[in-house]
């Protein structure tokens, strides 16, 4: 079973062809790494899937979600699969996350725009969401604002806005580069453990592959727009094809890889 197929996607940003026919499964329950250096198109791929792609550009191929072509949707109906059926945690939740509302705010007002839930319906299922991403005093959390927590609980946090209104799709881009390296893994076994939990089909974009071998099922390798390498995670890292994925491997240190 498919939860999102990418299919010779290609984008094209004022005549540059930043994507060039990209080809991506997710599955539900997995997490499906997508790795590359700066600018081979990983973030591109994801904002694509969302609709998110910058003024003037130009999208072709298919992204299908339960039948239906993402690409071809008109506005109104790809606004109600973004944030309900695919959702996105961005890098910095800083930016994500709004500094003059409350995280509860925040949160119930995806679920009443996207499910429709009454006000205490929607508190209700806000603070469990905050206790499922291990935010410590859910029911206090909610009242307070996202300065008032560290970089780490904000990006919980901004997972937790996430999964607001049970998304099939999470596309997770680099969230834990803007994090201290202890936080780092208490944010992947979170968005691991929700994977096995929710049955979420998670794509995690990353030019770390220390973060991807902890974390992911599957592995896709990117470079100048194109995925140059795809496939289970241990036969990626440990047998890579592609010169490039080796030339990654060989830049880490080895434990991290293992």
């Amino acid at each position: 079973m498919t939860a999102l197929d990418i299919a010779g996607l290609k984008v094209t940003i004022a005549g540059r062809d930043v994507l060039r026919g990209v080809d991506l499964r997710l599955e539900p329950g997995k997490v499906h790494g997508l790795a590359g250096e700066s600018g081979s198109g990983k973030t591109m791929t994801g904002l694509a899937v969302l609709g998110l792609l910058p003024h003037g550009s130009r999208a072709t191929g298919a992204i299908r979600l339960g039948g239906r072509d993402l690409l071809t949707l008109p506005p109104k109906e790809l606004n109600k699969v973004r944030g309900g059926e695919v959702a996105m945690v961005f890098q910095d939740p800083a930016t994500s996350l709004h500094p003059m509302l409350t995280v509860g705010r925040q949160l119930t007002e995806h679920m009443r725009h996207h499910l429709g839930l009454g006000k205490a319906e929607a508190r209700a299922r806000a603070v469990e969401l905050l206790g499922k991403v291990r935010i410590p005093g859910a029911e206090e959390a909610y009242r307070r604002y996202p300065h008032q927590f560290s970089g780490g609980m904000r990006q919980r946090i901004a997972i937790a806005v996430a999964l607001a209104c049970s998304p099939k799709v999470l596309i997770a881009d680099e969230p834990t580069t803007a994090l201290d390296v202890t936080v780092q893994a208490g944010v992947l076994r979170l968005l691991r453990g929700l994977c096995d939990e929710l049955g979420l089909a998670v794509l995690l974009v990353t030019h770390d592959l220390g973060v991807m071998s902890a974390v992911a099922d599957e592995v896709s390798v990117m470079k100048d727009g194109l995925v140059v390498e795809s496939g289970p995670r241990v036969q990626v890292l440990r047998t890579p094809e592609h010169p490039y994925t080796r030339s990654l491997l060989e830049s880490l240190p080895d434990a991290e890889v293992r």
